[in-house]
């Protein structure tokens, strides 16, 4: 069986997002397995190998370990590693907030690098979502931080929200 057909579609009824994190954050592991699930989903996302570590109705933080396979020729964490870990950040608290019946996508993204990128860093969002799925443009502000708790890097993403196709 081909692997796109074990991912489901966002254009289904429900919060995939939400339903799949409130089942498996408190199994043994389930953090891993959700968070590989959204890899599987978005599979670019995935390439970082970043984890949700706590995820709310407008309010997530997700981690990405330092290692090569993220890192630029300066041995700090490369700028689009950077840029993924914050538009997943902002994309999950966003997807796990939606309706049932709305969908989001990235329309765009601003993002400032403050200082070198080392160590574990934590992506964290907190952000205001409308309660319905009427078209409407939001600003989804996410910070990195490093083990310290120093910013490196600040990104805002620009995120269009929805109601869901309806089915022919």
């Amino acid at each position: 069986m081909a692997l796109h057909r074990l991912v489901p579609n966002v254009e289904e009824s429900g919060n995939l997002i939400r339903d799949a994190w409130n089942r498996l954050r408190a199994l043994p592991g389930g953090k891993r397995i959700f968070s590989r699930l959204v890899g599987t989903a978005a599979p670019y996302t995935g390439s970082i190998g970043a984890q949700v570590i706590e995820l709310e109705r407008g309010r997530s933080r997700v981690q990405l370990r330092d290692r090569r396979s993220v890192r630029n020729h300066l041995r700090s964490v490369h700028a689009i590693a950077l840029a993924n870990l914050a538009e997943l950040t902002g994309n999950v608290a966003v997807a796990y907030s939606l309706p049932d019946d709305a969908r989001f996508i990235v329309a765009g993204m601003s993002i400032d690098y403050v200082k070198k990128a080392r160590g574990t860093l934590t992506g964290e969002c907190q952000c205001e979502l409308p309660e319905g799925n009427a078209k409407v443009e939001i600003e989804v502000p996410v910070a990195i931080r490093d083990a310290s708790g120093d910013v490196v890097a600040r990104a805002t993403l620009r995120t269009l929200i929805g109601p869901k196709r309806q089915s022919a």
